[in-house]
């Protein structure tokens, strides 16, 4: 049996059980059973989309766990089954932009494998080209340092041993220069390489991006973007950018491997991430909840993307894999004088008092002459702060709690695990 009939099939079969009183999941069970009949699939993908909708409104809305796993699992097979009737219509591209929906808004909620398992069907289908050549050199540009309002340079230090960074080390920020420069990210898996990252993706692939430098703007808006068309905007070392859009283009603290999981094989986790602490001046730290107790995230954008001086709940080991991007530090101390931006405009997500709680309105890239209307920012939080510039394998490490601003100097690829 094909998978195209076999897999909506199953799902029938699994929807079967939850009966008429689940309204939602009984409409699942018909559009399962046509699609895997080949009947009414024209009219099956409308009304998914309809549902797909919904359900991404309601997820919004809800008011408790019961309620958003629910519309998770709803809109997940709406995706998987949407995906499946695109396909059958001969719609590959829209099909498998339909399955990334899936992995962008729920993670695949609970299909996670079977999600992956179908792009790759369904990319079997497309014809390929010939492989592609993405074995460049290393990048050893040196980038001019462009002061930030710190007194300070972030400690640079040898690798410590795991019991020296558990009781020594993990309470203030370091600096382990090349300490990833053994990753396959930087080797023969090279990142940064647009040739390398298309060829792991495969094609049709579509991916969360902020439009505009800065997300505390009223300008600053999300979209669901073409994979190629987004690296197409970058200069690369086997590619310069092709397009130069009017806004810029950031794919920002995003879990790339949630859909590119072949990216899992290009990194080496650190042992340090495995070790048991606390946070001496975050008490409110915990552990993410995850099975792994650890949260991965991507950074990837342009010359002068800049994340905003802002707080993390998490330790953090920040690896710096392509470009260099130059970053500011101080401690939780100084919270008081960062002056939090109250509002985050993004009609996604409601507005109120605590949006945004974690981020300042002052730009910690600018010249020390555009603070002096700060004083007290000038006189408790300049003498305190830290920056430093990243190079390629380049590892930054900082407790939870502490404000850190981060701008790149040049194309720029980041990844960080939170643990």
């Amino acid at each position: 049996m094909q998978w195209e009939r076999a897999i909506p099939l199953s799902l029938a079969e699994e929807l079967k059980s939850f009966g008429s009183e689940k309204v939602h999941k009984s409409v699942l069970y018909n559009a399962a059973a046509d699609i895997a009949e080949g009947r009414n699939v024209e009219e099956w993908c409308e009304q998914l989309l309809k549902l797909i909708n919904e359900s991404h409104q309601n997820m919004r809305d809800s008011v408790s766990a019961t309620q958003l796993t629910y519309w998770r699992e709803i809109y997940t097979d709406c995706c998987i089954l949407r995906g499946i009737a695109q396909f059958n219509l001969a719609r590959v591209f829209e099909a498998i932009a339909t399955l990334d929906h899936a992995l962008i808004i729920t993670g695949a909620y609970g299909r996670l494998y079977l999600v992956w398992d179908i792009i790759r069907k369904m990319q079997s289908k497309v014809p390929c080209g010939s492989a592609p050549n993405y074995l460049v050199q290393r990048d050893s540009r040196e980038v001019a340092f462009r002061p930030t309002c710190a007194q300070n340079i972030i400690p640079e230090i040898p690798p410590p041993s795991f019991l020296s960074f558990q009781f020594e080390f993990s309470q203030t920020p370091f600096i382990l220069r090349k300490y990833a420069s053994d990753w396959p990210a930087l080797r023969d898996r090279p990142w940064r390489s647009a040739a390398y990252l298309r060829s792991i993706s495969g094609p049709g692939r579509v991916v969360p991006v902020e439009i505009g430098r800065d997300y505390r703007d009223q300008s600053w808006s999300q979209e669901l973007m073409d994979w190629d068309r987004f690296l197409s905007t970058l200069n690369f070392d086997d590619q310069p950018a092709s397009e130069s859009p009017k806004d810029t283009f950031y794919l920002a603290q995003y879990d790339l491997t949630r859909q590119f999981p072949s990216l899992l094989e290009d990194i080496i986790v650190p042992d340090y991430v495995y070790s048991s602490l606390v946070s001496r001046d975050f008490p409110s730290y915990r552990q993410p909840l995850n099975d792994e107790s650890m949260l991965f995230n991507t950074w990837l954008g342009p010359k002068d993307t800049v994340s905003p001086a802002h707080t993390d709940p998490y330790f953090n080991f920040y690896v710096q894999v392509v470009g260099h991007k130059s970053v500011w530090l101080a401690p939780p101390s100084v919270s008081t004088y960062m002056r939090p931006v109250p509002l985050l405009f993004d009609p996604e997500r409601p507005t109120n008092s605590d949006d945004l709680s974690n981020t300042s309105r002052v730009d910690v890239f600018a010249d020390l002459s555009h603070l002096e209307n700060l004083p007290e920012f000038m006189q408790n939080v300049v003498p305190v702060s830290m920056n430093a510039v990243l190079a390629p394998g380049d590892v930054l490490f900082f407790p939870p709690g502490w404000w850190h601003a981060m701008r790149s100097e040049t194309t720029s690829f980041s990844f960080s695990i939170w643990f």
